[in-house]
């Protein structure tokens, strides 16, 4: 029997991980029903390349306003996803958007580590409040036993540098601080969302995408987006429920806590 064709959603869309992986879904993830790409600004220079694409295949992707530190706008943009999906729901959400700031303990503020925690984890998390019942909607609709990605999914993009066990290996070459305490906090906010939500059948699960040359991973970075998303998106499609509330790299290794 055909795959049934899934929806999905990702944030940060317009550059980096997120447009790759815009780009690489509707290359691999046939069949795609929809995929809605959410950027904060849909309309300037920086998502050029997004619009490009979505030029290019009009009947699937959906660029979508949405800022992760904006709780209305999240409500705003389920509710235009919503009117878009109809009874079917929505498969997979990945948090991609991130913000990182380049600062140790001594020189954080508390304006630092709040920017940080409104787009790493209080995004996030409004994120999986707003869309619920879509998700729900689509664990109903799929006819597919257990979890997986193909039936109702959140994939957060977390990080190494959330893991406390390994910090004191990264530190020196990587405080970040705001980055690193807002990816722990994420890690924790989808271990609760998984015991939360497996109920319903959704499985709720972290990937670390590795150093990738990216704006944010800088130019001395070991992989490029690419390889980093081609990666994520074949453990993606092997995900189970035994894969529910792991945090593994974009090979598939387990990330200690």
């Amino acid at each position: 029997m055909a795959a049934k064709p899934i929806s999905v959603l990702v944030t940060g869309a317009n550059r980096g991980l997120g447009l790759e992986m815009v780009r690489q879904m509707l290359e691999t993830q046939r069949p795609l029903n929809m995929l809605f790409a959410c950027c904060r600004d849909p309309d300037g220079a920086r998502a050029e390349a997004l619009q490009t694409l979505a030029k290019t295949h009009p009947e699937i992707v959906k660029v979508v306003r949405m800022d992760m530190a904006d709780l209305c706008s999240i409500k705003k943009s389920a509710q235009q996803v919503g009117s878009l999906l109809g009874d079917k729901g929505l498969n997979l959400i990945i948090n991609n958007a991130a913000i990182l700031v380049h600062s140790g303990i001594t020189d954080t503020t508390p304006e630092d580590m709040a920017s940080s925690f409104n787009t790493n984890v209080i995004g996030p998390m409004s994120i999986i409040q707003e869309f619920l019942p879509y998700l729900q909607a689509a664990a109903k609709d799929s006819g597919l036993p257990g979890m997986s990605c193909r039936k109702a999914a959140v994939v957060s993009i977390s990080s190494t540098l959330g893991s406390i066990e390994s910090t004191p290996q990264s530190y020196e070459h990587f405080k970040t601080v705001p980055y690193r305490v807002s990816k722990a906090a994420l890690n924790m906010l989808i271990t609760c969302a998984n015991l939360e939500l497996q109920k319903d059948e959704i499985l709720c699960t972290l990937l670390h995408p590795g150093w990738v040359r990216t704006d944010m991973g800088g130019a001395n970075a070991a992989i490029e987006a690419q390889e980093s998303v081609q990666g994520m998106l074949q453990v993606m499609n092997s995900m189970t429920e035994k894969d529910n509330g792991t945090l593994q790299d974009y090979n598939g290794q387990r990330i200690p806590w």
